[in-house]
């Protein structure tokens, strides 16, 4: 398999000077998926975990229902191609990919651009299965950022994990944002390994594609250094989610379904207070509560 970086020197600037120096680049590796024998979508993404992100890819798409739907997978590297063979597919498939729908978003009344099988496979948090403390969310972030060692070095990798209250279960990086959360996915599914009592870990933007993809896992809580969009806590109410963001310097916003942070006590009754007086949406954005 193709390495997950090279090395290449560089001319580098700085107040001190100009000088020439060993830097680390990480690498693109694109993969053709055939599904029995069709191709059916071409990937690019870091070189490892590739099987992996193809069964979470194609799960969270729709194409597959559980791990035991495919009867083989294979990579030909020297080609780029992974092979996967089915045993069941949703016969609808070729339909469903790269069709635009106008229709309302996850069943919510603004009308918009969504693939239909977004709404068919994006999944509806009812239940609160799983709660965390600000303090677990501050660790959890800081177990993610202590672990990036690829993104140290490069600077070119997205970083998320699965997570359970004890710690990081399983962390993947990819160049693609969507690729990293695929490949812990298809771990899970693989493995048959539960995700509804965890948390996914994140360290980009929360775009309404990552809050879709979210939920197509069937994560209840995502949480992340960076912002989320509008569209995507538009998506995270109606769907179930609990938005995390700006998550550094002992400080978070909770954009979404509070109902999942456990507080301590003298910030409890603040908080109640701050929930029960929420502003009213008048369209032009989403209140948020900052702890």
């Amino acid at each position: 398999m193709k390495e997950l970086e090279i090395k290449r020197e560089i001319l580098h600037f700085s107040p001190a000077g100009a000088e020439w120096i060993e830097d680390s680049i990480v690498t693109e590796y694109p993969v053709t998926v055939k599904i029995n024998g069709e191709e059916f979508v071409t990937m690019v993404c870091t070189p490892e975990f590739i099987e992996d992100m193809v069964i979470g890819y194609l799960a969270s798409e729709g194409i597959i229902k559980k791990f035991e739907d495919i009867g083989e997978i294979w990579i030909q590297e020297k080609d780029g191609i992974v092979n996967v063979k089915t045993n069941k597919i949703n016969p609808y498939y070729q339909k469903l990919q790269n069709k635009r729908y106008i229709t309302s978003c996850c069943g919510m009344s603004r009308q918009g651009f969504v693939f239909v099988n977004d709404a068919l496979t994006a999944k509806k948090m009812r239940e609160v299965s799983v709660k965390v403390t600000p303090e677990d969310c501050f660790r959890l972030m800081n177990d993610l950022q202590g672990s990036a060692e690829m993104f140290q070095r490069t600077g070119g990798v997205h970083n998320a994990a699965l997570c359970d209250l004890s710690g990081t279960m399983l962390g993947r990086m990819d160049i693609g944002r969507h690729n990293a959360l695929d490949k812990i996915y298809g771990y899970c599914l693989r493995n048959n390994i539960s995700i509804r009592d965890k948390v996914l870990v994140f360290s980009g933007r929360i775009s309404s594609e990552i809050l879709l993809k979210v939920a197509k896992i069937g994560c209840e809580i995502v949480i992340s250094k960076s912002a989320p969009t509008e569209l995507a806590l538009q998506a995270a109410e109606e769907l179930g989610i609990t938005t995390i963001g700006f998550v550094r310097n002992q400080s978070l916003n909770v954009y979404t379904h509070p109902e999942r942070i456990i507080l301590k006590q003298s910030h409890e009754k603040l908080v109640c207070d701050i929930i029960v007086n929420k502003p009213k949406e008048n369209g032009e954005g989403q209140s948020s509560c900052s702890i």
